[in-house]
Parts: C-alpha cells; sequence; structure tokens
C-alpha cells in the first residue's frame, strides 16, 4: 500500500482514463457469465427445486463421507450433503426431484438401525419452490427500484442511473462466478446478494458524495478533462476509505467460508466475491458511467444555451 499515493494533489492515479479498459474487462466477464447461463444454468438447491430433505441425527460427530456411504449401502445417491449441529451430529442429505413414501420409510428404517434415531424427512413441492424463486427475484426488485429512488432524490437520476448499472453488475458477477463454480444456490446465496446490494450502494454513494462535493467548489465544468479531474480527485480521496472497509468485511467473510463450515459455505462465498466486485463496480464502473452521462448532459446543456443565444442575436440583429 506505500507504493500507492492517496493525496489527490500528487497522486498520478487515473481511472477515468483506463474507463474503457474496466468496461471491457467487465462486459467480458459478464457476457460469459450469461452464456453460461444461458447454457449451462446455476446449481439450483432444493430451496428452488422440488425435492426431499433427510436429517440423520447421531450421538457423535460423523463426516459428509460417512453420511454418503450409509446411502449408498441402500441404492440411494444424495445431491448434496452438509454437516450441522455444534458438533456436527446432523447431517442433512438433499435429494432433488424428491423421494417417495416407500423410500423415505427404507431410508428412515435403516439410519433409525444404524444411529438409533429416525430422521426427519421433509418435502420441498415445485409450487412451493417456484414462489420461493419468485420471491427472491421480486425482494431484489423492490430493494433495486428502492435504491434508485432514494439515489436519485438524494443526488440526481444520473446518480441513481449509475448506481443501478453498478448494483446489477455485482450481482450478474456473483451469478457468473457460480454459474463456473457449479455451487448450489439457496436460500442462504439470495441473503449473500441482498447484503451485499445494500454494501455496494453504501460504497457507491460515498463516492458519489464526494464527487458532488468536490463538483460543487469548482466555478465552471464546461470539458470532459475538467469533469474527469473532478472525478479522479474524489476516486483517490475515497480509495483508502474503499479499501479498508472491504478489507475488514472480507476478512471476516473469509473467517466464515474457512471455518464455517459447509451450511455458511455459499453465504460466506457469495460475500466475499460480491464484496470484491462491489469495491470495483464503484471504483472503476459506477463513477466512470457517471462521469460520461453527466459530460453528455453537460454538452446538451450547453448547446441548447449556444442555441438560444444565437435565435436570441438573429431577433436583435432583425430588430435593429
Amino acid at each position: 500500500m506505500r507504493f500507492v499515493n492517496f493525496d489527490h494533489e500528487t497522486s498520478k492515479l487515473d481511472f477515468v482514463r483506463h474507463r474503457k479498459t474496466f468496461f471491457g474487462i467487465s462486459i467480458a466477464f459478464l457476457l460469459t457469465g450469461i452464456i453460461l447461463l444461458a447454457t449451462m444454468g446455476l446449481n439450483l438447491g432444493i430451496d428452488f427445486e422440488s425435492g426431499t430433505t433427510v436429517d440423520v441425527l447421531t450421538e457423535e460427530a460423523v463426516t459428509a463421507e460417512e453420511i454418503e456411504n450409509e446411502f449408498q449401502s441402500i441404492g440411494f445417491e444424495p445431491d448434496d450433503v452438509v454437516l450441522a449441529g455444534d458438533n456436527n451430529e446432523i447431517g442433512r442429505a438433499s435429494f432433488i426431484g424428491g423421494l417417495d413414501q416407500q423410500e423415505s420409510l427404507q431410508i428412515q428404517s435403516h439410519f433409525e438401525e444404524e444411529y438409533g434415531a429416525v430422521p426427519n424427512v421433509s418435502t420441498v413441492s415445485p409450487i412451493v419452490g417456484q414462489e420461493l424463486a419468485q420471491n427472491a427475484i421480486i425482494s431484489v426488485l423492490i430493494a433495486t427500484v428502492g435504491i434508485i429512488i432514494y439515489v436519485t432524490i438524494r443526488f440526481e437520476l444520473l446518480y441513481g442511473i449509475a448506481a443501478i448499472v453498478a448494483l446489477f453488475h455485482d450481482a450478474l458477477f456473483i451469478l457468473t462466478v457460480f454459474a463456473i463454480l457449479q455451487m448450489e444456490v439457496n436460500i442462504p446465496f439470495i441473503a449473500a446478494v441482498l447484503t451485499i446490494i445494500g454494501y455496494s450502494i453504501n460504497d457507491t454513494i460515498v463516492t458519489f458524495d464526494r464527487i458532488r462535493e468536490n463538483l460543487e467548489r469548482e466555478e465552471k465544468v464546461e470539458t470532459f478533462e475538467k469533469l474527469a479531474q473532478v472525478v479522479n480527485k474524489s476516486l483517490v480521496q475515497t480509495l483508502a476509505r474503499s479499501i479498508n472497509t472491504v478489507l475488514t468485511v472480507v476478512f471476516a467473510a473469509g473467517a466464515l467460508l474457512v471455518f464455517g463450515g459447509d451450511g455458511l459455505r455459499v453465504f460466506s462465498l457469495a460475500l466475499v466475491v460480491g464484496l470484491a466486485a462491489g469495491t470495483y463496480s464503484s471504483l472503476f464502473i459506477a463513477a466512470q458511467l457517471w462521469c460520461i452521462m453527466k459530460y453528455r448532459s453537460i454538452k446538451r446543456k450547453l448547446a441548447k444555451q449556444a442555441d438560444e443565444e444565437r435565435k436570441l442575436a438573429l431577433q436583435e440583429n432583425g430588430t435593429t
């Protein structure tokens, strides 16, 4: 970090100058994600697909491999096995597509004989899975609409548009990573996405607030170079804060990823990926996009003023 100069007066960092490179990297990665989502799709968990979960109860700690071997011994192949409980004494096996009553009874009988406790069997119907998926999408859309309304009122419409583009960038970035890794997408994943949306917009608003403050201090901004200077100055001023904040949260999310167990792996990985994407989009996407849109707005305003002045001059010449 000592090689990076955070003093905006002497810093040589130029974020706006390399905006096309940042845009190109994001577009290439997200296009890859869209292709993967269209072809391979996401590995939807039992929360969004019809299926059955079997909670195997034991008196001692077990491993996921032990639970899988026990199922295989009676002819079943679970799609996923995660451990729960204080000492990993609960093994939760998921079967996409579900089990019929006879299969459930066979599994309960086997594990009662093996571990002395009847497993809990619960089934998710296709209707419930569809409703969960729809509610997840609706919750993300509601959060997005609320954010754009707030940012528009708090700042202006151009800030809101840039912020929403950055949010969709972050969400699609997480989906792309999960499509590549084919990790299970479940309810904790949706919780992580909503958490990232809140974090990302907070980081973006801090950056936008500094841009607005610096812009108000300028007497006249009519060229792209001047506007880019304001944006670069603002980004350098908030850079240390952004890096320190994301590192603090990444350390916590990383600890969950390493030590949190299988039940928290999806949530913590989505958090880590989303935090990185959110910081990147705040610095390299949202601010650069706002700079471009703002300059176009200034150009239109200047052109309109010049046109009005021209008309007024013609009228005065005609009068004289």
